[in-house]
């Protein structure tokens, strides 16, 4: 048997989600229908996350163990011939056999992308949120240093999670303006559901002044949802880097 790490891009638009679902079109299955198509054989393959639905990645990986042995990059390459215009291959590469794309992975990094402009942008349409209002950047830098380090972030979890720890380690935060666009980014050790989006809402909150400046390590400490901001639209989401530990050193996967 053979393990291999696929590092894939895509826009989250048209799926719901990367994980297969009943009577919904996701990125895994697509995934392994290519594969499928190519192999002769379907393939389990294992993310290292669970984007939501129409939440993007410019950079996803997962493995796929299987009895062929194949040549990286004329996988790949065949992959991008068959895949929707949608999704496209980056790279595929052996790893060892015991590598798992989910549980191996020692950091994330997200961005959301906000259009900061009066009027629409038909080109980030799907893409990002659509913000008219000034975002005063310098402000929220100082307000997003809160979150830094570890925290129970049950506040900024959405209903419905199963995970019982809620204990997320965020190493790096903050927003960058180019031109009419703000950038937000996040790097941690792990996220819960829908806790970027409810970050970025909670902080936009904060920004208009439904939310009063220096409360964030308040509403942290109440662990409790219904003190923290709006959850924003999944279409500015992006995973953008993996990043795992190999050798006792952390690497990023390109």
């Amino acid at each position: 048997m053979k393990n291999y790490l696929l590092t894939i891009t895509y826009d989250g638009t048209n799926y719901h989600g990367w994980q297969v679902q009943n009577n919904a079109p996701t990125v895994q299955k697509t995934m392994q229908d290519a594969i499928e198509q190519i192999l002769g054989v379907r393939e389990s393959i294992v993310g290292c996350s669970r984007t939501d639905s129409g939440v993007h990645a410019n950079m996803f990986c997962c493995n796929m163990r299987t009895e062929k042995e194949l040549n990286g990059e004329k996988f790949a390459r065949s992959l991008n011939a068959v895949l929707p215009r949608d999704i496209a291959v980056r790279s595929v590469t052996e790893v060892p056999y015991e590598f798992h794309a989910r549980y191996d992975c020692v950091s994330k990094r997200y961005k959301y992308l906000i259009l900061n402009s009066k009027n629409r942008n038909p080109f980030l349409e799907n893409r990002a949120l659509h913000y008219p209002f000034e975002i005063d950047v310098e402000a929220l830098n100082t307000e997003a240093k809160s979150f830094l380090g570890a925290h129970d972030f049950s506040s900024f979890c959405s209903a419905g999670s199963s995970v019982d720890d809620k204990t997320r380690t965020i190493k790096d935060i903050g927003f960058e303006k180019k031109d009419d666009v703000v950038e937000f980014h996040i790097e941690a050790d792990g996220f819960l559901y829908n806790m970027v989006r409810i970050i970025v809402g909670t902080l936009l909150d904060v920004n208009s002044g439904k939310i009063e400046k220096g409360k964030i390590s308040e509403i942290i400490e109440k662990k409790d949802r219904k003190y923290a901001g709006k959850t924003v639209v999944a279409c500015g989401l992006y995973l953008d880097k993996v990043n795992y530990s190999l050798d006792g050193e952390e690497n990023e996967r390109k």
